[in-house]
């Protein structure tokens, strides 16, 4: 089956669109990436996505408005992925959708909103859409987060040791071999808030980490980030831009832009390494967009001596379309009814088969059910 996984992550700047040849043999999952477009979020819409992100309060008109296009983005990007990807022969498309709210209190997660309305992707492409992958699992008592620790289990599953997942998005997660997987802080979302900041939105994030590769980590604020509570929660555990939102900190007088921002790469690697260390993993696997920030990604190494920190292209899937591949295999596990979920990873009561279906030009045409789920995953 042809399938593209749609994501937009924390950092909202993009919709990625990646295209994998997917097959169940044996209880083997096969995947061929076929490769990802990434289309930017026109300003407009950005600007009106960031002016209704926590803590902001939010008109339902506003909301009605970026659903919609939201959707449309969804859309185009799946058309243009179908055509250069798939030449026109794509058969199903996952949409992960733009997160707005992800409603955590006391440790629980009551509910979850992605916005992108998937009517408008199946309008435009022609196909089933399969859309709001979390809900279920909050429904059933999870987290509804990490999604992807599936997939991450599945993938990994064979390697010697105990390799952990790693994702280094607007929020970090990871997930290990024995199912435990959360999110253990911010990935990117402070440093992106950051640069915007000190450069009057001339930057949306730090460029190959060039701004705090000249600064130094400021002491007392990395420590007084690191009292943070979340941080000390047991797993399972999720967070969002609820928490580490652009109004989180406060540069304390006179700290210059590029401490500042050493600071807060710091605390990324830091928080991060200290989970690492917390499930005694002996490798990481790491992908997302923070796996392009090198001062990041030196600071994790120099944190983890004895563990090796590898990006995941290594294992033959490209870290910027990692989240985009993950989905989309979701996607198929829905069309073939099998669960999309571990409940070790989430919390949840019991497995779920995941997300809603919106029909195709064609109607709901789905293929019969698997006879089993995968017990493994392999790139082709």
């Amino acid at each position: 089956m042809l399938v593209i996984g749609l994501m937009s992550g924390t950092s909202y700047d993009a919709v990625d669109a990646a295209a994998a040849e997917l097959r169940l043999l044996d209880g083997t999952l096969l995947l061929k990436p076929l490769g990802m477009v990434s289309t930017p979020y026109d300003e407009e819409l950005r600007e009106a996505l960031a002016g209704a992100l926590p803590p902001a309060a939010v008109p339902l008109a506003r909301v009605c408005l970026l659903d919609t296009r939201i959707g449309q983005a969804f859309a185009a990007a799946a058309v243009r992925a179908d055509r250069e990807l798939c030449g026109g022969r794509a058969e199903l498309v996952a949409s992960h959708g733009q997160t707005v709210y992800h409603w955590v209190d006391g440790g629980r997660v009551h509910g979850t909103l992605q916005l992108g309305q998937p009517a408008w992707i199946a309008e435009a492409t022609g196909l089933p859409v399969v859309s709001d992958l979390r809900s279920r699992d909050v429904a059933a008592g999870g987290q509804g987060a990490p999604l992807v620790s599936l997939v991450d289990l599945l993938w990994l599953r064979g390697r010697p040791g105990t390799p952990v997942a790693l994702n280094l998005g607007g929020i970090a997660n990871l997930t290990a071999p024995d199912g435990t997987a959360f999110d253990t802080g911010p990935g990117c979302a402070l440093l992106d808030a950051a640069v915007r900041e000190f450069t009057g939105g001339r930057l949306a994030y730090d460029v190959d980490g060039a701004l705090a590769a000249r600064g130094r980590p400021h002491g007392p604020l990395l420590e007084e980030l690191l009292a943070e509570p979340y941080y000390a929660l047991p797993a399972p555990k999720t967070t969002g831009k609820e928490l580490f939102h652009a109004g989180y900190w406060r540069a304390p007088a006179g700290i210059c832009a590029e401490d500042a921002l050493a600071t807060l790469t710091r605390l990324t690697a830091r928080t991060v390494a200290d989970a690492v260390r917390g499930v005694a993993a002996t490798e990481v696997v790491a992908s997302g967009g923070g796996t392009r920030n090198p001062v990041l990604m030196r600071m994790l190494r120099g944190l983890l001596p004895e563990v090796p920190v590898r990006v995941s292209d290594e294992l033959g899937l490209p870290a910027a379309a990692k989240e985009a591949y993950a989905f989309a295999v979701l996607g198929f596990l829905t069309a073939h009814g099998l669960a999309g979920t571990f409940p070790a990873a989430t919390g949840a009561r019991h497995p779920s088969v995941l997300g809603s279906l919106t029909p195709g030009r064609d109607g709901l045409c789905l293929p019969p059910p698997a006879p089993g789920p995968p017990v493994r995953l392999r790139i082709e």
